[in-house]
């Protein structure tokens, strides 16, 4: 088996793997254009979200505070807003999401707040232009890269976390019952594991040992799904599956039939992934570097960028994941879509969409123009982008 089966290739000609044959003479005109449109130049939000808040079926965009109506991007209040100094503090909105929660037919914005604290709902006022109603989802939120994933089944997004208060890994069931808008709390760990404090890092949901069924997945291992998930103390498989991440994900980066697991370093420097060398029923894993040249990228998304049909990946320098001068603190807050390259020997190209915005605690990568071309929509320390593919 070859040590290093990808390798990389950057707009900016830096070196990715030990293996990786550097092409200096790379045709750029290769290369996916994207508009760029800045939508606020202040610190407010590290997460973002996006869906038709106006219900005039263009999509929208939400960060912290804000809402930004499509297509001119017109600035409106969710909540009163405060400007955060980015070496000096953290912000109340790390991660975003988006759900028609009451089931009114008007989407309502969902915000994780600085990880210890709680997560709430706020109610979209349907066209009126005042501040939302604000709902308590849950009081503290372990983890820094809680999951927004459909857990039991019922077409409603859940929230996957870490329950701080007992150190237990947990899911909170969206409501089905616009008459009662409570949160279902389920346990999946027993109290005091890994994974679910609020500072720790790494968290993903996926299929590892090709079930059918969904597991959990921190570093120090993963929870294997139940037929029945809103039983307690799923059943725990130590692994050992790197250091600390953003977003892990359950994907077969070699195409060798046995899902492996992905993740970016949060704080230091590293893209792996930990190939699955289990048959089912006993999962082991080795681990490959594909990069160490980017810092910090705190947040990744898998999405089809160039329409090929397979899954490429986006990521990019978190400005200030840490207020200190340590791992790329001041790098140039680098964008990146990597594009899979299938055969033999399988590359993966990195293409810079952006020098000076990198990501936050969570990235969009969705169609938001409804021109059939995935667009990529962030907030961070330096502010909201949104980054429009354009066709070549």
């Amino acid at each position: 088996m070859r040590f290093f089966p990808f390798s990389f290739l950057s707009v900016m000609i830096i070196s990715i793997t030990c293996e990786a044959q550097l092409m200096a003479n790379r045709d750029k005109s290769l290369d996916i254009p994207f508009k760029k449109t800045v939508l606020f130049t202040d610190f407010v939000s590290e997460g973002v979200a996006i869906g038709d808040v106006n219900q005039d079926g263009l999509t929208d965009v939400m960060a912290g505070p804000f809402w930004f109506e499509a297509p001119n991007w017109v600035r409106h209040e969710i909540y009163e807003p405060k400007v955060f100094v980015p070496e000096k503090e953290w912000s109340n909105s790390m991660l975003n999401f988006s759900m028609d929660v009451n089931q009114d037919g008007w989407i309502d914005f969902i915000r994780v707040d600085f990880p210890g604290k709680a997560v709430y709902w706020h109610e979209n006022p349907k066209g009126m232009e005042v501040h939302w109603k604000e709902h308590l989802i849950h009081e503290t939120v372990g983890n820094e890269s809680p999951g927004f994933y459909d857990i039991d089944g019922d077409g409603r997004k859940d929230i996957l976390c870490g329950d701080v208060a007992m150190k237990q890994m947990i899911w909170l069931k969206a409501p089905n019952d616009p008459k009662d808008l409570s949160w279902g709390k389920y346990t999946i760990s027993l109290p005091n594991t890994p994974g679910s404090e609020n500072f720790s890092h790494g968290l993903g949901y996926g299929d590892i040992n090709g079930d059918g069924k969904n597991d959990v997945i921190i570093r120090e291992g993963w929870w294997e799904g139940p037929a029945d998930v809103t039983q307690p103390n799923w059943k725990w498989n130590p692994a050992n599956l790197g250091e600390p991440s953003s977003q892990m994900y359950a994907v077969d980066m070699n195409e060798d039939g046995h899902i492996d697991v992905f993740a970016t370093s949060a704080h230091e420097r590293g893209i792996w992934y930990h190939e699955n060398l289990g048959d089912g029923s006993d999962q082991k894993f080795n681990t490959y570097t594909l990069t160490e040249e980017m810092s910090e990228t705190h947040s990744v998304a898998f999405a089809d960028i160039n329409g090929n049909g397979r899954k490429d990946f986006v990521t990019g320098k978190r400005y200030y994941a840490h207020m200190r001068e340590g791992t790329g603190a001041l790098e140039p807050a680098y964008l990146y879509w990597f594009e899979y390259i299938p055969g033999e020997d399988p590359k993966w190209l990195a293409h810079q969409i952006d020098d000076d915005s990198g990501v936050g605690l969570n990235v969009v990568a969705e169609d938001i123009n409804q021109d059939g071309l995935v667009d990529v929509v962030i907030a961070n320390k330096k502010g909201i982008f949104v980054f429009e593919q354009i066709s070549n």
